[in-house]
Parts: C-alpha cells; sequence; structure tokens
C-alpha cells in the first residue's frame, strides 16, 4: 500500500538532495552566456523530475504516482501485462473468491516513446540577468513542461484514460460513491487503491460537502488534482502495481524557431522536451469513474 506519509518523505529526501545540485535552469543560463542564441542544454535525467517546489501547499503531478523506469540506466524491452479473462474462457478453480486467478498474462515490446514538449517565448534582454533567466527557465519553462507531462501521461496518445481493458464505472452500486466502489472493486482484485487522478472542481466539491477527500488520503490514497481529468470523472486504481512509466532518462532545453500559432507575435523562442510512455500492467485494477 502506498502510503501519504512514506510518499512525503521520499519526496523530502529528494528535495534535500536536488538542492546540492545546479538547476536545469542555471545549466542554461550558463549554456547562454557562453553561446548566446545557439545555447543547447543536452541532460542526462528527465527534467521534469529534477525541481523542487517552494509551495506550502504540495500539489503533485501524475508522474509521481507511477513507479518511473529509466530506460538509459535499466534498459529493457518487453514488460508484462494481464487481462481480463474472456466470456468464452473455462472456468477457473477459485476464481469466484480470487478473481486474478482468471486473468490473461502477456508479454509486449515497450512501446515507442512519445516525445513532450513545451514553448516559452523570452521577454528581451531577459537572459543579461541570469538570476532572473533561470528562474523563468525553471518555472515557467519546465513548469509548462510539467503540464504537458501530465497530458502525456493521463489524456494523450497513450495516456492511462484511453487505455484500453480500463472499465468505466458510473453506478456507486451499494457505496456511497462511485470512488469508493472503485476502491473496493481493486481489492477485490488483490491490488490496493492506492491512487486517484480528480479534476479540481470535483475534488473541493466533495471537500465542501463532506470528508471523502480527507478519509481517502488519511486512508493512504494518494491523490492528484489537475484539470486535464474532465470534471465529473476520476481514475482510480493501483498505480504502485499497476502501471510504470518507462522514461528515456534525457531531456533537452535550447532555443528554437516554434511551430507557426505557438505564439502571438515573434520573439526569441525556448524549448524543452523529454522522452517517455506509460503502460498499464494491470488494467483490471483501474476505473475511470463518474463522480
Amino acid at each position: 500500500m502506498l502510503k501519504t506519509e512514506g510518499v512525503k518523505e521520499t519526496l523530502a529526501q529528494v528535495v534535500a538532495d536536488r538542492k546540492k545540485e545546479p538547476s536545469p535552469g542555471r545549466m542554461f543560463v550558463e549554456a547562454c552566456a557562453k553561446d548566446g542564441l545557439d545555447a543547447a542544454v543536452e541532460y542526462d535525467v528527465t527534467i521534469t523530475d529534477s525541481l523542487t517546489s517552494s509551495r506550502r501547499k504540495p500539489r503533485y503531478p501524475a508522474r509521481n504516482m507511477l513507479k518511473a523506469v529509466d530506460l538509459s540506466r535499466d534498459p529493457r524491452e518487453f514488460y508484462w501485462h494481464e487481462s481480463a479473462p474472456s466470456a468464452d474462457d473455462a472456468p477457473i478453480e477459485g476464481a469466484d473468491v480470487r478473481r486474478e486467478l482468471a486473468s490473461r498474462f502477456h508479454k509486449s515490446p515497450i512501446p515507442e516513446l512519445l516525445t513532450t514538449t513545451a514553448w516559452v517565448q523570452v521577454p528581451p534582454q531577459l537572459w543579461e540577468d541570469p538570476e532572473t533567466f533561470e528562474s523563468f527557465i525553471n518555472y515557467r519553462l519546465i513548469v509548462r513542461l510539467c503540464t504537458a507531462e501530465n497530458h502525456t501521461i493521463i489524456s494523450g496518445e497513450g495516456g492511462l484514460l484511453n487505455m484500453p481493458g480500463i472499465e468505466r464505472m458510473t453506478s456507486p452500486g451499494p457505496f456511497t460513491s462511485t470512488i469508493l466502489r472503485a476502491c473496493n472493486e481493486v481489492e477485490q482484485m488483490g491490488g490496493t487503491a492506492d491512487g486517484m487522478i480528480i479534476n479540481p472542481v470535483d475534488y473541493y466539491r466533495a471537500m465542501g460537502t463532506g470528508r471523502l477527500m480527507d478519509d481517502l488520503e488519511q486512508n493512504g490514497m494518494f491523490i492528484v488534482r489537475t484539470r486535464l481529468v474532465e470534471p465529473g470523472t476520476a481514475l482510480v486504481g493501483d498505480f504502485g502495481h499497476g502501471a510504470q512509466l518507462f522514461d528515456a532518462g534525457r531531456s533537452v532545453i535550447r532555443f528554437a524557431e516554434p511551430p507557426p500559432g505557438t505564439f502571438s507575435e515573434p520573439g526569441a523562442a525556448v524549448m524543452a522536451e523529454i522522452y517517455e510512455r506509460v503502460v498499464v500492467n494491470l488494467p483490471t485494477n483501474f476505473f475511470v469513474v463518474t463522480v
């Protein structure tokens, strides 16, 4: 079970470690001082996982829910996954109680990683102020890249919401909410509903009308709030054991010509890219619910 306190302790250690390292923005500022508008920096990490937030109230990205596999340091060709039995499958002894016994096992090649990109337009001469330019790269460009990464993981091509095999749940059944019903269904499959992705409007509406969100978090559920999930829906599942994020372990930031329509007026622009893709090992342990 993914405990909230354990996650906080891990993140605190990550924050402490990162304070000892130059930020991605600092590295790009130094490259810009040397190469001007030809500056480009290649990083041997995924830079959306390299910044710390100064917010007093934490708000976590989707990547924090998943086990990330850095393919540059842990190369792999395949991954395993399961699927629900078909209607024609022979009955499996014991599957009436332990449903997962009837699941089918599969081996598949790791799918091609997707490119996630973000752009910012740099105000004239901002690069002449190194501290401000570093902050701009870190907390504007990379924060926008984090939002783009959320889209890749959650709702983009190959995102969790578009994964085959994940059921939709519209009725709460015997429970007070579909979220609690989904948590129960995951446990009936032998897993643990350790995470949820929900739109902020539904999170705060639930907070204003009862204790559901507090109860879920007190029970160890890791909740990500993001507008990238449609209002009125949420994704509930066993993120700790049921999905993985395959990651190239590299990134780039550079000045470049943006695609037409990126900005309303011409000007120097900086882009950042990362390369990754989410896979689901246990689709039977995830539900898209109607809140």
